[in-house]
C-alpha cells in the first residue's frame, strides 16, 4: 500500500479533530440546556430581587430547590455522555464532504492477494480514493436543539435576563451577593443606589441657561451672583455634607434618604460633598464679576436743526445687558433742585451695545431756555449703575411775539431760578393786570392772572409754584396761538391719538372694547374738526376774509360732508373694518391739510411768476405720464416675446395656427401702430428705447429739481429699474419684473411731483379743460395732466373713467342712482392692476395662468 501524502495525512488529522469537536457540542449541548435553564431562572430571579423581599426560610428553601434541580439536571446531562472517537469522526467528514464508498477507510486497508494484477487494481483504487479526498468538510455542529425546545422557551430565557440586568443595573452585583448568601434576619429592603445631581442657575439678567454640572467633579466659570444647587438621593450613610470656602454644612433633609442644598456663588471657591468622610464629589468654580455699565454722549447734545426738541445722540455698554437708560437733567442754577429724569427707550430687551437719539420736547418745561447739566444714567440686570460725563446745555425754548406772553414767560423762568421770589413775581403779574389793553381786555386772561397771583399769595405749598407756572405757560400759549391755533393744535392731537388707536388695532384684532375705543376716538375727532371750523368761521368773520379754494378738491368743507365721513369711520369702527377707517382717515386728513392750505391771499394767486412756475411743475408732472405710458407699452412687448418663447417651447403645433386679433395694450390707443404677432418685436430695438426713455427720466429730474429743490426718491428708484431692464434687454433677458418696478415707482414719483408743487405753489394739478396744454395747441400735456390725476389719486372730484364724483363740488345730485366708485374701491383697482402685472412678470408660471392674467391686463 503506498502511504498517504503528508498534506493529506496532516488535513486528515486536523479534519478529525474539528468532526471530534463537532459531535461531542452537538451531543452535550442538549444535555447541558437544562441545567443552563436552571441557572437562568435563577439569575433573572435574583437580579430581579426577588430574593431581596423573602424571610429566610424561604430564601434558603428555594435557594436549595434551585442547587437541587440544577444538580438533577447536570446529573442527566452527564450521564451516558461518552467523546466521539476516530471512526466516528471519519465518518462525520466523509458524511459532511459528500464521500463515497467510504475513501478514508480505504487507505488504511491492503489486498489480500499477492497477485501482480490483483495489486495494480487495487493501486489504481487508492489513487481514485485519493483523488476525491481533496475537497474535506466538517461541517458547522447541528445540536438539534429546536426538536428538545419546540416552543422556542430559551428565547424567552434570554429576553427575560436581559431584561432582569437592565433592571438591576449598579445593582447588579449586591443582588446576586445577597441571593446566593441568605441573610439569617428578617428581610430588609435595599437601599437604591445614589443618584447626584447638580446645576448652576445663572442670574435672571445674564438670560443664560442653567448648566448642569458633570457628577464626576469638575472646574468650570459662571457669572457672579449665580446659584449652586445640589440634589443627592440614595446610597447608604449618614447625612451628607457640603464645604466651600467656610466651614463644612450638612445637606437639608427633604425626606428620608433625599437631600439637597444651595448656594450663591459671590466669589471663586471648591465645593466639596462628602458623606461619612468619603469624597462623593468636587467642583471648581471661577466667578466673574459683574462690570458696571457706561453710558456716553455719542455727540455733543444740543438743539435739534428743527423744532424746539433737545438732541441727545447716546450710546451705552454692558457685558450681560444694559436694563435701562435715563437722562438726568439738573438745573444749574439751583443743584438742590430735584433733577429731572427721561426714560430713553431700548430695542430689543437687553441689548450689550445699545446706541439711539432721543429728541425729547422740553419747550414746556419750567427749565426751557436755562442752562442745565445733562448725564446718562444706565443700570443694568444687577442694579449696578454707570455714568456718563456732565455736561452744560440749555434747554430749547419756544420764541414768544405777544408781549404780555413774553413777561408771563420771564416770570416763570424767574420763579424757576428761585422760587422763593413770589413777591417780585406777584408784582409782576399784578403790574399786567393792570394793563389789560396789553392783551385785548380778555377776561379769561384777567382771571388767570389773577388766578396765578393768589396761588402765589396764599398756597405756601411748593407744588403751588409749578401749579402757578403751568397756568402762566397755559396763558401765554392761549396769547400767543389763538383759538385757531389751539384748535388746529388739538386737532392734530386727535388725529395723532386716532393713529395710534388704528396701529394697536392692525397689531392685534379689536375685541368689543377696541372697537368702542376707535368709536370714541373718532368722535373725540369729529368734535376737534368741528371746534377748528368754528374757530376759523370766527377768525375769518374778525378778519373780514374769505378762503378761496385754490383747486375743486381743496374746498371748504361743510357740516353735512364731515357729518356723512364721520359717521362712515364711525360705522367702520363699530364693525372693527380698520382698512376702510384708515382710508376713510386719510381722505379726511388730506382734506385738512387742503383747507389748511387754501387760506391764501389773493395777491399770491395772481402772481405771474409763481403761476408760470406751476405751470412748468403740471408739464413735468404730465411728462411722467407719458412715461409710464411709454413703459407699459414696453411692458406690453415683453410679455408677448416671452409668450412666443414659451409657445415654441410647449406648444410646436400651435405655430400653424390662426392668430386671433390682438386686443389693445394698456395706455396704447385706437390709432396707433399695434405691433404684429406673427414676427415679435425685436429686444434690441426696446433696449434703445429703453435707453432713451431713462435719458428722459434724468433730465426731467433735473429740471424738476431745478424747479423745486426737490427730486422725488421714487424716480431714482424708477432710474435704476430702467437701467436694470435695459441691462436685460441687452443680455437677452426678461425685464418685465424691472419695467413693472420703473412703472410704480414712476406713479409714485409722479404722486411725490404732485405732493411737492401743492406744498410749495399752494396748489396741485388743475381739473379737466384746464389743463397747461389746452388752449396752447398742446394736447398731449392736457392728457398727461388728467391721467396725472387718475395715476396720484389726485382726481379733481373724479373717478378713473373721468366722471365726477359724489366729493366733486356741484356733484352732490340726490336725485341721481348712478353710483360712482369712491377712493377705496379706486385704490383696490389699482393695487389688483399691479399684482397682475407682477404675476405676468413671473415666466415660471403656467401657461394657461400667463394667458389669463393677459386677458385680464387688457380690460385695463
Amino acid at each position: 500500500m503506498t502511504p498517504p501524502r503528508d498534506p493529506l495525512a496532516r488535513r486528515l488529522a486536523r479534519g478529525r479533530w474539528l468532526a471530534r469537536v463537532a459531535l461531542a457540542w452537538e451531543a452535550l449541548w442538549p444535555r447541558l440546556w437544562p441545567a443552563l435553564g436552571v441557572a437562568g431562572l435563577f439569575l433573572i430571579l435574583a437580579l430581579a430581587g426577588l430574593f431581596l423581599h423573602l424571610p429566610p426560610w424561604l430564601h434558603v428553601a428555594l435557594l436549595a430547590g434551585f442547587a437541587l434541580a440544577l444538580g438533577l439536571a447536570a446529573w442527566r446531562g452527564a450521564r451516558g455522555f461518552r467523546l466521539p472517537g476516530a471512526a466516528a469522526a471519519e465518518r462525520r467528514i466523509e458524511t459532511a464532504s459528500g464521500l463515497r464508498h467510504r475513501p478514508i477507510s480505504t487507505l488504511r486497508d491492503h489486498a489480500v492477494s499477492q497477485d501482480p494484477a490483483a495489486q495494480a487494481l487495487w493501486r489504481a483504487h487508492q489513487r481514485r480514493a485519493l483523488a476525491g479526498l481533496d475537497r474535506l468538510r466538517v461541517g458547522a455542529p447541528r445540536p438539534n436543539l429546536a426538536a428538545r425546545d419546540p416552543r422556542a422557551l430559551r428565547l424567552g430565557l434570554l429576553v427575560g435576563l436581559f431584561a432582569a440586568v437592565a433592571v438591576a443595573g449598579g445593582e447588579a452585583g449586591e443582588r446576586l451577593r445577597r441571593a446566593v448568601w441568605p441573610s439569617l434576619q428578617a428581610a430588609t429592603p435595599m437601599a437604591p443606589a445614589l443618584r447626584l445631581e447638580a446645576w448652576v442657575t445663572p442670574p435672571a439678567y445674564t438670560g443664560a441657561a442653567p448648566l448642569f454640572l458633570d457628577p464626576a467633579g469638575g472646574a468650570l466659570s459662571v457669572p457672579q451672583g449665580s446659584r449652586l444647587q445640589i440634589a443627592l438621593s440614595g446610597g447608604r450613610g449618614g447625612v451628607p455634607e457640603w464645604q466651600g470656602n467656610g466651614p463644612a454644612e450638612p445637606l437639608r433633609t427633604l425626606e428620608p434618604g433625599s437631600f439637597a442644598a444651595e448656594t450663591v456663588l459671590q466669589q471663586g471657591t471648591r465645593i466639596l460633598l462628602r458623606r461619612d468622610g468619603r469624597e462623593l464629589a468636587a467642583w471648581s468654580f471661577g466667578v466673574q464679576a459683574d462690570a458696571p455699565p457706561t453710558a456716553a454722549f455719542a455727540e455733543p447734545p444740543g438743539p435739534a436743526p428743527r423744532g424746539l426738541a433737545l438732541r441727545l445722540p447716546w450710546r451705552a455698554e454692558d457685558d450681560w445687558g444694559v436694563a435701562a437708560l435715563q437722562a438726568e437733567i439738573r438745573l444749574a442754577a439751583r443743584a438742590d433742585a430735584a433733577p429731572l429724569r427721561l426714560d430713553l427707550a431700548l430695542t430689543g430687551g437687553n441689548p450689550r451695545q445699545p446706541r439711539g437719539l432721543a429728541q425729547p420736547d422740553l419747550s414746556a418745561h419750567p427749565w426751557a431756555g436755562l442752562p442745565v447739566r445733562l448725564r446718562l444714567l444706565a443700570r443694568d440686570g444687577a442694579g449696578q449703575e454707570g455714568v456718563s460725563e456732565t455736561v452744560l446745555v440749555t434747554l430749547p425754548e419756544r420764541v414768544f411775539n405777544h408781549p404780555v406772553a413774553r413777561q408771563l414767560v420771564a416770570l416763570r423762568k424767574s420763579l424757576s431760578l428761585d422760587p422763593l421770589a413770589r413777591d417780585a413775581v406777584r408784582r409782576g403779574l399784578d403790574d399786567l393786570a393792570a394793563a389789560p389793553e396789553a392783551f385785548e381786555h380778555d377776561l379769561t386772561t384777567f382771571l388767570a392772572l389773577r388766578v396765578a397771583r393768589f396761588r402765589l399769595l396764599r398756597d405756601r405749598r411748593p407744588e403751588g409754584v409749578e401749579e402757578a407756572q403751568a397756568l402762566m405757560w397755559q396763558t401765554a400759549l392761549a396769547l400767543e396761538e389763538g383759538r385757531t391755533d389751539r384748535t388746529a393744535r388739538a386737532l392734530a392731537e386727535a388725529r395723532e391719538a386716532l393713529r395710534e388707536a388704528l396701529a394697536e388695532a392692525e397689531r392685534t384684532p379689536p375685541d368689543a372694547a377696541g372697537r368702542a375705543e376707535l368709536e370714541r376716538r373718532v368722535q373725540e375727532l369729529r368734535e376737534a374738526v368741528q371746534r377748528h371750523l368754528e374757530a376759523l368761521a370766527e377768525r375769518l368773520r374778525q378778519e373780514n376774509a374769505e378762503v378761496q379754494p385754490i383747486e375743486p378738491g381743496q374746498r371748504m368743507m361743510d357740516q353735512q360732508e364731515l357729518d356723512r365721513r364721520t359717521e362712515r369711520m364711525e360705522q367702520s369702527a363699530r364693525e372693527g373694518r380698520t382698512d376702510q377707517l384708515q382710508q376713510e382717515l386719510a381722505e379726511l386728513e388730506r382734506m385738512l391739510d387742503a383747507l389748511q392750505q387754501g387760506r391764501v391771499a389773493r395777491a399770491e394767486g395772481g402772481d405771474p411768476q409763481r403761476q408760470q412756475q406751476r405751470q412748468r411743475g403740471q408739464q413735468q408732472t404730465g411728462a411722467v405720464q407719458d412715461m409710464v405710458r411709454r413703459q407699459g407699452e414696453m411692458l406690453d412687448r415683453s410679455h408677448q416675446r416671452g409668450e412666443a418663447a414659451q409657445g415654441e417651447a410647449q406648444r410646436p403645433g400651435r405655430r400653424n395656427q390662426p392668430q386671433a386679433r390682438p386686443q389693445p395694450s394698456p395706455g396704447q390707443r385706437d390709432g396707433e401702430a399695434r405691433p404684429r404677432q406673427d414676427a415679435q418685436p425685436d429686444a434690441q430695438q426696446d433696449a434703445r428705447q429703453q435707453r432713451a426713455l431713462r435719458r428722459a427720466l434724468g433730465e426731467l429730474m433735473q429740471q424738476f429739481g431745478d424747479l423745486t429743490g426737490e427730486i422725488p426718491e421714487a424716480l431714482g428708484r424708477a432710474d435704476q429699474a430702467m437701467r436694470q431692464a435695459q441691462e436685460a434687454l441687452g443680455q437677452g433677458g426678461d425685464p418685465s419684473a424691472h419695467q413693472q418696478q420703473a412703472i410704480r415707482e414712476l406713479q409714485e414719483g409722479g404722486r411725490q411731483m404732485a405732493e411737492t408743487m401743492q406744498r410749495q405753489f399752494g396748489q396741485g394739478q388743475q381739473g379737466e379743460g384746464e389743463g397747461p396744454g389746452e388752449g396752447q395747441g398742446n394736447p398731449g400735456q392736457a392728457e398727461g395732466g388728467q391721467g396725472q390725476d387718475r395715476m396720484t389719486g389726485q382726481n379733481q372730484g373724479r373717478d378713473p373713467l373721468g366722471r365726477p364724483s359724489r366729493e366733486a363740488p356741484g356733484a352732490n345730485d340726490q336725485g341721481s342712482d348712478t353710483r360712482v366708485p369712491q377712493e377705496a374701491e379706486m385704490l383696490r383697482s389699482r393695487r389688483i392692476q399691479e399684482e397682475l402685472r407682477r404675476r405676468g412678470a413671473d415666466r415660471e408660471r403656467p401657461a394657461t395662468e400667463l394667458d389669463y392674467i393677459e386677458r385680464l391686463l387688457k380690460s385695463f
